[in-house]
């Protein structure tokens, strides 16, 4: 080392301590590099991309690579300083403890944190750029790394620690995937990230949340008269008809609203049997079905409108293909129905919204950003006579889910409408 030049093992500590940072670098970029992002570029035919993939693929054989690039670069960089030291200042027992102190200090700041935070900033672009050269550098140390895993791996299966990490464990949950689709900021426009959200939300949703209740359902009653059935056939906005014989649990089938009205051009009257000639069998959906399985259930079954019953064959409501799509992008409306849906719940200037005893309160939670219960009834009315246990004869309000409800119009045993008011965002409030 005494006929080295001075210069010579200076450039040479530079270059030991640039290598170093080159693989600090490279080791954090890759791990912290988005595998999605990897795939997608990848499949766009990024050679660099898939080298990196490829990579990741053998992260025990990588991290082993830099793991002995480093230790390696790191004793020489010591060796180094010490030399260079004793040099300048002599073979001293304090210039050795100050070398040892200079090259922790230059391999920390310069081959390990800023190096790292590098890679971890710019992530993608860094662990593309070095993929080549890292998979040229593992074939030619790979009777090193061979070497090195063979105790690695022995040490590992004494502890009982997988090699591998299970594939299983690194697949996104639904929560982590709407997470992922929360974090998403500018990358998905606002109204996508809603569709993408609902179809998680859809996954716990079944077909009596969403359904048209009973009580509500527009349907024909063969045993009335004929001049009503008939302008009811003229005056619905639905292209399907549930067909009743003197109640609601009767249903003889489902009238296709066109084909009936072709009846009316005929020349002649129209009779029930002529209706009746033209139903097709009901469908019929369990209560707990879930809405995403009965999205595919209408899709095999070439069907539209279901019957909703339960466990006792009682008629409990009806849902359509369009009350699950509605679900999953949204109210929307046809020229047809549009004169008849409501306007969506919102807040007026002092804090207040007026909504029927009937609206679902799922729909509640969403358009006005609340958290009432969902786990027991469906409606307001249904929620309210719940906490009450009784109808109540008298306006009175109440506090559930920091909200307060004030009971406005009740008729027929049912608390027809309600008064909502704005809660306020630093109080939390428990059911009075």
């Amino acid at each position: 080392m005494d006929t080295v030049p001075l210069w010579v093992l200076v450039l040479a500590l530079a270059l030991l301590i640039l290598f170093s940072a080159f693989f600090a670098m490279t080791e954090t970029a890759l791990m912290a590099a988005n595998k999605y992002r990897l795939r997608h570029l990848a499949g766009r035919g990024n050679s660099g991309a898939i080298t990196t993939l490829w990579l990741l693929e053998r992260i025990d054989r990588f991290l082993s690579l830099v793991l002995i690039a480093n230790v390696l670069l790191n004793a020489m960089c010591a060796a180094l300083v010490t030399v260079i030291a004793i040099r300048l200042f002599g073979a001293e027992e304090s210039v050795v403890t100050g070398a040892a102190a200079a090259v922790a200090f230059l391999l920390i700041v310069f081959a390990e944190v800023a190096p790292k935070v590098i890679g971890a900033t710019y992530p993608e672009p860094i662990a593309v750029a070095t993929s080549l050269p890292l998979k040229g550098l593992m074939r030619v140390g790979r009777p090193l790394i061979s070497f090195v895993n063979l105790f690695v791996r022995a040490l590992l299966r004494l502890l009982r620690i997988p090699a591998q990490p299970d594939a299983a464990r690194q697949r996104l949950s639904r929560e982590e995937l709407r997470s992922v689709v929360l974090e998403g900021g500018s990358f998905i426009p606002q109204k996508h990230r809603s569709i993408l959200l609902n179809l998680f939300d859809l996954e716990a949703v079944k077909v009596d949340d969403i359904m048209t209740p009973r009580s509500q359902i527009e349907a024909i009653d063969l045993q009335g008269p004929i001049e009503a059935i008939l302008d009811a056939l003229a005056s619905s906005s639905h292209n399907e008809l549930p067909v009743i014989e003197g109640e609601i649990n009767r249903i003889a089938g489902i009238l296709h609203v066109r084909k009936a009205l072709g009846l009316l051009r005929e020349p002649g009257e129209v009779t029930r049997e002529q209706l009746r000639g033209l139903l097709v069998p009901p469908y019929f959906i369990p209560e707990d079905t879930r809405a995403l399985d009965q999205l595919q259930h209408f899709q095999e079954e070439h069907e539209r409108l279901g019957i909703i019953v339960d466990e006792y064959g009682e008629v409990q409501g009806l849902v359509t293909l369009d009350d699950i799509i509605e679900e999953m992008v949204g109210n929307f409306s046809t020229p047809e129905t549009a004169g008849e849906i409501c306007d969506a719940a919102s807040w007026d200037a002092h804090g207040e919204c007026l909504i029927a005893g009937s609206t679902p309160l799922r729909d509640i939670n969403k358009q006005l950003g609340l958290s009432l219960p969902l786990d027991g009834p469906r409606t307001v009315n249904g929620l309210l006579l719940e906490v009450l246990q009784e109808i109540p004869d008298a306006p009175i309000a109440l506090r559930l889910a920091n909200c307060v409800i004030e009971v406005v119009q009740v008729e027929h045993q049912a608390i027809r409408l309600v008064k909502l008011l704005r809660p306020a965002p630093s109080k939390r409030f428990l059911v009075a």
